[in-house]
């Protein structure tokens, strides 16, 4: 049995019925017991994004933590990752994917909410909190064992899975395919000969984040501040240029969608033949996009200026609105619109890129490939930021704050983007599929258990908000 066979049997495993059925269920119990948060206060979420409360603890504003959040979610599984799913999954795993975002949205507004009560704020002002806090604080210090847990798949998945490798890989391939498509030109490197495009692509991306990640959360939250909202604006206006010039077409699609997700074999032609299988590559790349139940994203959150755990969870929600809701739907609907999930051959970015190319006839077709390929290149680039500073909090609360060890992570994180783009594709991908849901496992747990203090937390700051004692 070969490495990538061996991968993909644990991948099935990791990712089966358990645990979809698992974050979905989560999802539900935490709608529930939050009210419905997600439903009727998206419109505060949105307010409090931009603005920040007075004489408050923390190391950014909320905006900043909320694009530090982003710039990790806002990534290859974006483009890459919806492709990937409506390719393997047929056009039905567009719809699992935005069921399980709308449950997520609760998942990522209680792991915020945690996430800031829970934290631990130093004398000099520095701020750690995550799901390895709210385990062991809420929970007790009998449940140590689970934060440290998850604290070694968050380590595993920034170095090893969705925070280095198959990010730096989807731009490479991007660049390449952009580039030197024939792969005309080519570099020796590691006994192997690599396109020059690709080669060039990973030397200045791994520049690139050298000189962001050691500036720490404060740099990178600038960067992110930045580069994420621009290039999410300019993504989305594509996409909804790619909806108006295919208009007609989209109750076709839309009925496709819907059809193919509970009847995958009428829409695929016998290619994809359960619901399972749809469903599966649905939630395992929606959850890969947007990390709800992962844990991820409260790293960021623990660390905004806010006093309020509720009004950081409301915020935090957002991120998966933005990211799945809006982004993901843009990308899953111009490939199937287009038609680019059927045409053979095609995988990964170079599936979107034919939607982009296919779907907006006023562009010229290099343009509209050059415009993905920069959304793609920048998407990407911020999400590796954003994990590294995610794993290196994992990194801090298992070993202390040891800066020569800190330092020594970044080394072999900058390591790891270095040699990305020299891997195969689909083992990258499975790898972090692997990673993402052990790390999913420790946080849901965590989560199921303190859903009474989200739901005490909630009615307490509605309340106190309805009684203009908060503005």
């Amino acid at each position: 049995m070969s490495f990538s066979e061996i991968l993909t049997k644990i991948d099935d495993l990791v990712w089966g019925i358990p645990l979809i059925v698992l974050i979905l269920l989560v999802g539900l119990l935490l709608t529930l017991r939050a009210r419905g948060v997600q439903f009727l206060h998206l419109g505060k979420a949105f307010k409090f994004m931009f603005k920040d409360e007075e004489d408050s603890a923390g190391e950014v504003s909320s905006f900043g933590a909320l694009c530090t959040a982003l710039s990790a979610t806002i990534g290859t599984g974006n483009i890459v990752g919806v492709a990937t799913a409506v390719c393997t999954g047929g056009p039905g795993a567009l719809f699992w994917m935005e069921v399980a975002a709308v449950l997520g949205m609760a998942t990522k507004y209680a792991e915020g909410l945690l996430a800031v009560k829970y934290r631990e704020i130093s004398p000099e002002g520095k701020v750690l909190g995550g799901p390895f806090h709210y385990i062991e604080k809420g929970l007790g210090k009998g449940w140590k064992w689970l934060a440290v847990l998850f604290s070694i798949f968050g380590l595993l998945a920034g170095l090893l899975g969705i925070g280095t490798i198959t990010q730096v890989n989807g731009i490479a391939s991007a660049v390449q395919n952009f580039f030197d498509p024939a792969k005309v030109s080519t570099i020796s490197l590691f006994g192997n000969a690599y396109p020059t495009a690709t080669v060039i692509a990973g030397i200045v991306v791994t520049i690139c984040v050298a000189l962001v990640i050691i500036g720490g959360l404060k740099r990178i939250a600038k960067v992110s501040e930045i580069i994420v909202p621009f290039m999410a604006i300019l993504y989305v206006l594509c996409g909804i240029s790619i909806i108006i010039c295919n208009i007609t077409e989209v109750p076709a699609a839309v009925v496709t969608i819907v059809k193919g997700a509970f009847n995958p074999a009428a829409v695929t032609g016998g290619v994809v033949g359960t619901i399972f299988v749809a469903m599966q590559k649905g939630i395992a790349r929606g959850i890969f996009s947007n990390e709800a139940g992962l844990g991820s994203a409260p790293i960021a959150a623990a660390a905004a200026r806010t006093k309020e755990p509720v009004r950081q969870g409301l915020v935090c929600m957002t991120g998966t609105f933005i990211d799945t809701i809006i982004v993901c739907t843009m990308t899953g609907l111009a490939i199937v619109l287009t038609g680019a999930w059927q045409v053979e051959g095609l995988e990964g970015a170079a599936v979107t890129s034919y939607a982009f190319q296919a779907g907006l006839p006023f562009l010229n077709s290099t343009v509209s490939a050059f415009i993905l390929m920069i959304c793609l290149a920048f998407f990407a680039f911020t999400t590796i930021l954003g994990w590294d500073y995610y794993s290196e909090r994992c990194l801090q609360y298992l070993v202390g704050d040891k800066k020569p060890v800190l330092m020594g992570y970044k080394v072999l994180y900058i390591i790891a983007v270095f040699i990305g783009p020299y891997l195969t594709v689909s083992e990258v991908w499975t790898l972090a599929d692997i990673v993402n849901g052990l790390m999913a496992f420790p946080n849901v747990i965590a989560l199921i258990l303190l859903s009474g203090d989200v739901a005490r937390e909630t009615k307490d700051y509605i309340a106190r908000y309805k009684s203009n004692v908060l503005k």
